[in-house]
């Protein structure tokens, strides 16, 4: 399948499968899964396990101790001889908690679907789904193995399901990420930063603020200047963000405190500001004499690099050409499991899933139309990469 009219072909045939799609997306963000809450994420995931093994693949749960199961999806390649294997990978688990569908309801409406969890990623996976349909219904023969990974832990760090994924990905020639794209245009996302998190804390020495202050050294005060210092450290142009996100310290204001502890948001572009970040924060040295820094953390997931995501994300534009949509690209600020992938030196390419808005929030909610449109381009990607 290379002709521009067969690929045309593929994506209106998508087109017509939409109330399918939205049929399945209902009955995904209508089965709410918290990451933190194990019993509500295995029923979930039993569900969309349900739905993926209606298709013929083969399906492993695999249980989680305290997290919800993680779904591994295998299509074999076609007469059974993979010339590789294509990594498509998202999660099922989202930020709300049980319960928030009697305030946040799934409805359609305006050519939008709202919904928990509905733009992040449910739709990215009901996408999936029907690719791999539009790839069966075409008869084409597939050259390399297809391992679906959908994970339930990503919005909380991917503690459980890390060595899963980087596991699948080292035997993968590219990973193809779910997560939403980006604004009305549904951008792919070619470039991701690498994010994480530090605490710094400071030990200072407690005294009367009145009787004897020179006998004090104030823990406070101390971190206030060291958040000054680090605020120089931002980059925007290098897309380089230190945030001081938690401020503690203190007991009484006639007591000289003796602790105190920041909370930083950690993010960079490239990998080499990641590492002069982390270096400069071990060698932070007190600034008042007596008091004591503590520095823990640092960057959790490297940045996904564009050079990792290029040349997929050209190939991905020219297919979208021949089936008449216009990709475009965008770097992201915030960080996806596609980050560890790329890590490894894995072509990635991110923001495959649904087009729409809000994540996170009320409003969360995709474009119906785009649905076809993204398996159609996803089905494309898998049958030529």
């Amino acid at each position: 399948m290379k002709k521009t009219n067969e690929w045309i072909k593929l994506r209106k045939g998508l087109q017509e499968r939409l109330p399918a799609m939205l049929g399945a997306l209902k009955a995904f963000v209508t089965a709410e899964s918290p990451s933190t809450v194990k019993a509500a994420a295995d029923a979930c995931a039993a569900l969309i396990a349900a739905e993926w093994g209606r298709r013929g693949v083969r399906v492993e749960v695999l249980e989680q101790k305290y997290r919800g199961a993680h779904l591994r999806i295998t299509r074999e390649a076609g007469g059974g001889r993979a010339r590789g294997q294509l990594l498509v990978l998202g999660h099922y688990d989202t930020v709300y908690a049980s319960g928030t569908l009697a305030k946040m309801p799934y409805r359609e409406r305006g050519g939008q679907v709202f919904g928990p969890g509905a733009f992040d990623m449910k739709a990215g996976i009901v996408q999936a789904l029907f690719a791999l349909d539009a790839i069966e219904r075409s008869g084409a023969h597939l050259g390399k193995r297809l391992m679906f990974l959908w994970t339930s832990d990503e919005e909380i760090g991917s503690e459980s399901s890390r060595k899963l994924l980087e596991s699948e990905a080292k035997r993968s020639d590219a990973v193809f990420v779910l997560e939403p794209s980006l604004g009305p245009k549904g951008l792919l996302k070619t470039a991701r930063k690498g994010v994480g998190e530090a605490t710094i804390v400071v030990h200072g020495r407690a005294s009367h603020a009145g009787l004897a202050p020179e006998s004090g050294v104030n823990a406070i005060h101390e971190l206030a200047l060291q958040i000054a210092r680090i605020r120089g450290w931002n980059d925007v142009r290098r897309g380089v963000s230190v945030n001081a996100g938690i401020i503690e310290g203190g007991t009484r204001p006639n007591v000289i405190p003796d602790r105190a502890r920041a909370v930083l948001d950690l993010r960079a572009l490239h990998v080499a500001d990641l590492r002069k970040i982390e270096k400069r924060l071990r060698a932070l040295e007190p600034i008042l004499r007596g008091a004591k820094l503590e520095v823990r953390g640092g960057f959790s997931r490297a940045p996904l690099e564009r050079r990792y995501s290029a040349a997929l994300y050209e190939h991905a534009r020219n297919l979208g050409q021949q089936m008449g949509l216009r990709i475009g690209e965008a770097t992201a600020g915030g960080g996806s499991d596609g980050n560890f992938t790329a890590a490894l030196g894995i072509p990635t390419l991110d923001g495959l899933g649904a087009v729409g808005d809000g994540a996170h929030s009320p409003g969360e909610h995709i474009l119906a139309r785009a649905m076809p449109e993204r398996a159609a381009l996803l089905a494309a990607l898998l049958l030529t990469t």
